[in-house]
């Protein structure tokens, strides 16, 4: 008998750990902007399975919010709609540009009815950043992952439901960079999927959610009215900085609970 319910203690201690199921809601009149990257079956013994949500997750996912009466929104909706925005709102987010986000993604978007604003890197065919952000992540495994053609982009926004947005020309680490090149990053590639695309683009990703002060300044300079960050959380009210907006995580490894306690307070478990 102790042993069964020492085995429930240390039970019940590791799904709190994991979950951490008693961590107050994030009250619902305050927007979670989500972020992903990938829609697509994780790959046995890939370092960045993390980015890929898989598809039948991903449905799942679409569909409890939907189910439970969240309203989807782009970016730029949230700014439009100022105070007005509804409990229970919420924006679906992707970066980098993965050509899934088209085949993969936007069908369910469909299905379910949700919108969503696309971080876009300008070249960003057979690059892999990751080694910006840390050296030894030199696989090439995000440089072989297929991305979106201009044809392809053009094929989401005639969708209605992408808005456009930018994550710089070659999604650097702005960090370890010069200003003038940051600058470059930052206008040269709103004015280049502008061109591109011909819808106007205002709101911008900060690469690897690597910035400082600097940085921020740099994006208000160049014209964008919003700019999100990887900083997990759930921004709320007047104190928000619409250039430095928190996001709430999705992992390819949560499970609809951990997608679930993710939309209640901003993380899915003490830690993360």
């Amino acid at each position: 008998m102790m042993y069964l319910l020492l085995c429930a203690l240390v039970l019940l201690m590791w799904f709190s750990f994991r979950y951490a199921w008693w961590r107050p809601a994030v009250p619902y009149r305050c927007p979670r902007i989500l972020m992903y990257h990938m829609i697509a079956t994780p790959r046995r013994g890939a370092r960045f399975n993390k980015l890929r949500v898989s598809p039948r997750r991903f449905g799942r996912q679409l569909r409890w919010l939907r189910d439970n009466g969240w309203h989807s929104f782009t970016l730029g909706d949230l700014q439009a709609l100022g105070e007005s925005v509804p409990e229970k709102s919420v924006v679906i987010t992707f970066d980098d540009g993965y050509a899934d986000n088209l085949h993969n993604a936007l069908p369910l978007l469909e299905r379910y009815d949700f919108r969503a604003t696309l971080y876009l890197v300008v070249d960003r065919f057979d690059r892999d950043w990751s080694a910006s952000k840390k050296a030894h992540h030199d696989s090439g495994e995000l440089g072989r992952e297929p991305k979106l053609s201009d044809a392809e982009v053009g094929r989401l926004l005639a969708s209605g439901r992408i808005e456009l947005a930018s994550h710089t020309l070659t999604h650097p680490n702005l960090a370890r960079i010069g200003p003038a090149q940051r600058e470059q990053e930052l206008v040269e590639s709103k004015r280049r999927l502008e061109a591109s695309f011909g819808v106007p683009v205002n709101s911008f990703a900060y690469p690897f959610g690597i910035y400082g002060p600097d940085d921020v300044d740099l994006v208000r300079a160049a014209g964008y009215t919003s700019a999100v960050t990887t900083g997990t959380g759930i921004d709320c009210g007047a104190s928000a900085d619409p250039l430095q907006l928190r996001r709430v995580k999705i992992s390819g490894r949560d499970n609809l609970l951990a997608f679930i306690l993710r939309l209640r307070g901003g993380r899915r478990g003490l830690l993360k």
